[in-house]
């Protein structure tokens, strides 16, 4: 895998999301790094990250599923040597395949689909201990000027 994930190269004034920001020291922290073809990234679920005992909170899989699509589309956008695009979602539909595990780590593969000049199109496979549990389809937009700083 690349040394670097992706969501290290994100400029510093955009680094502060929930799920990936490197900024933000009560958010999940993701790392995303290209493996291959794919985008890969793993995470594993706390005590307090539960649905019921034993299992794990579907919202957080759908947050894993849209911060690993938002780098893999960065990804897919940024030419090599360039500071990283900053994606936001614009769509996020999540498949639940069956109850995902506490304990195992989490797995997430994601590849774009579909690459245009301002979207990408990804599709993201969360798996736990080898067994698919979830499945995502994103579409990721670079972020809109209105959501820069001044």
């Amino acid at each position: 895998m690349d040394a670097k994930p992706i969501q290290d190269r994100y400029p510093d004034d955009y680094a502060h999301c929930f799920g990936c920001g490197r900024h933000n020291e009560h958010g999940h922290r993701l790392k995303s790094s290209w493996d291959g073809t794919e985008c890969v990234a793993r995470f594993t679920p706390l005590e307090h990250h539960v649905a019921i005992p034993g299992f794990v909170y579907g919202g957080l899989l759908a947050s894993l599923i849209d911060c690993h699509a938002m780098a893999t589309a960065s990804a897919a956008l940024t030419a090599p040597g360039e500071e990283a695009v900053r994606c936001v979602t614009a769509s996020l539909k999540v498949d639940y395949l069956r109850p995902t595990p506490l304990g195992p780590v989490l797995e997430l593969r994601a590849r774009p689909k579909e690459i245009k000049a301002k979207k990408v199109v990804v599709e993201v496979h969360l798996s736990a201990g080898g067994e698919e549990c979830a499945r995502g389809e994103v579409v990721a937009v670079r972020m809109p000027q209105s959501m820069a700083h001044p």
